[in-house]
């Protein structure tokens, strides 16, 4: 039966030794971000093929798909702790109920984003930072992906679901899909039909429908909740909890969309190489923050199973294991990245030495405070996944929002375009600071387990 299915898994996600859970669990949900995270690097690198132009149009566009990312990750978060937090709790009607409800608003929301986007594409190109010479190329690229806006949305919330509740192979076997796809499409209908930056455009477009279409498949297959139009349910409690579970995110890739348009805007005041560069550096760093975050989902539910049955030593001990990895990895990678900056930002962009200036040096002010994300990003996803609404959303709001808008609108007026490449490192810096008052209180309240009735802790001495 599904029910001794899903209690076995709850038998498995509160007992098994945590660093051997959350490594497994961990795995897919890296090669899924590794994975994403490539694939919208192949973008960069193919359309860096056609011109700078083109470049600098991937990244103005960069900010749209934030936003709809946003509200899946937002329907997407929210509707999972709530899952993970009533399947460790053994609630299992209630999550069924809540799997439905948002992956439905996640959709509609994808819908809202493509009418209002088609509907004012021109304007909305100019607001994001295209020059002249850019709009042509943005209009052409943003244009196409916005038509999958409800694909894209409704897959971000499926994919988190599905790891939520412990399932973290299907949700990498969907993004995988599109991945992959997408890498094999662009090439092909960029340069042999000859469709330039359109052509990337309709490969990511194809690409999301293939990974929606195959999320569905899976999230209603073995122990997933399935999706069911009749479990949708539009009451005050799932609304609440999405709402809760959600902001955080929402809040956090808002910013990224709010601060990517500042930072073009600004950006563009010192030529289309900035914006290219600059836009290059963004992949790269997300691509390398891609281990962490990967991790770090593989560290939720492990964190909502166990909050939701009382057993807080696990949750603190998951997190501090993930802290530690993190830093370690992003530290190699930042003394790795700092000595070949240059020959990193030339292979998205070698023909223009003004977009390779640029963007190595930006490449290495970021690089600079990079490991202090480890922190950030583990404190942000356990204060969200234990439902700590408040600190969540002020950390969640500081890299890109609280610190990153008021310096990328002072710095860049004192240091000029050193002030661009310096802006997201000094906004880490602050970010770091802040999340450590926000955390530790929250830490010392999780050294003690408080078992639920449902709870078959055995003890962590006992399996370690």
């Amino acid at each position: 039966m599904k029910q001794d299915r899903v209690l076995d898994k709850h038998t498995r996600m509160t007992t098994e030794p945590v660093g051997h859970l959350i490594t497994t669990l961990a795995i897919p949900t890296i090669i899924s971000m590794l994975i994403t995270s490539f694939y919208v690097m192949a973008d960069t690198y193919f359309v860096g093929k056609i011109n700078t132009q083109s470049t600098a149009a991937v990244g103005i566009s960069f900010s749209v798909m934030a936003i709809i990312q946003a509200f899946g990750f937002f329907f997407g978060h929210g509707s999972g702790n709530y899952i993970s937090r009533n399947l460790g709790a053994q609630n299992l009607e209630k999550a069924e109920k809540m799997a439905s409800t948002g992956f439905f608003l996640g959709f509609l929301s994808g819908i809202v984003f493509a009418a209002v986007g088609l509907l004012y594409l021109t304007p909305i190109c100019i607001g994001l930072g295209s020059t002249q010479t850019i709009l042509p190329f943005a209009q052409d690229y943003l244009g196409t992906i916005l038509l999958g806006a409800p694909f894209m949305a409704a897959s971000m919330t499926l994919n988190n679901q599905l790891r939520f509740q412990g399932n973290p192979m299907h949700a990498m076997v969907g993004i995988v899909i599109g991945a992959v796809l997408n890498v094999g499409l662009d090439p092909l209908l960029i340069f042999v039909f000859d469709l330039g930056i359109r052509g990337a455009a309709l490969s990511t477009l194809i690409s999301q429908f293939c990974s929606f279409i195959t999320l569905i498949y899976l999230a209603n297959r073995g122990t997933n909740m399935g999706i069911r139009f009749q479990h949708f349910t539009l009451k005050w409690e799932y609304l609440k909890e999405i709402a809760y579970g959600g902001s955080p995110s929402l809040c956090r890739q808002g910013l990224v969309s709010i601060s990517t348009i500042l930072m073009n805007v600004t950006a563009g005041g010192f030529g289309d190489a900035a914006i290219a560069g600059v836009s290059i550096v963004t992949r790269i760093c997300l691509f390398i923050n891609s281990f962490v975050i990967g991790y770090g989902q593989g560290f939720q539910p492990v964190c909502g199973f166990n909050y939701g049955a009382g057993l807080y030593t696990r949750v603190r001990k998951g997190f501090w294991l993930c802290v530690k990895t993190g830093w370690i990895f992003l530290t190699i990678c930042s003394i790795a990245g700092f000595i070949f900056a240059p020959q990193i930002v030339s292979w998205f962009r070698a023909e223009d030495a003004a977009v390779i200036e640029i963007g190595a040096q930006t490449l290495r002010w970021q690089l600079i405070t990079l490991p202090l994300g480890s922190w950030v990003i583990l404190c942000n996803m356990m204060l969200q996944t234990i439902r700590k609404p408040a600190q969540a959303i002020i950390l969640s709001s500081a890299r890109q929002g609280l610190f990153f808008i008021p310096l990328i609108l002072i710095l860049p007026r004192m240091l000029g375009l050193q002030g661009v490449e310096m802006c997201q490192a000094a906004a880490d810096f602050f970010s770091f600071l802040l999340a450590i008052p926000l955390t530790l209180p929250v830490l010392k309240t999780l050294r003690k387990d408080v078992p639920t009735a449902h709870s078959t802790y055995q003890g962590e001495s006992e399996l370690e």
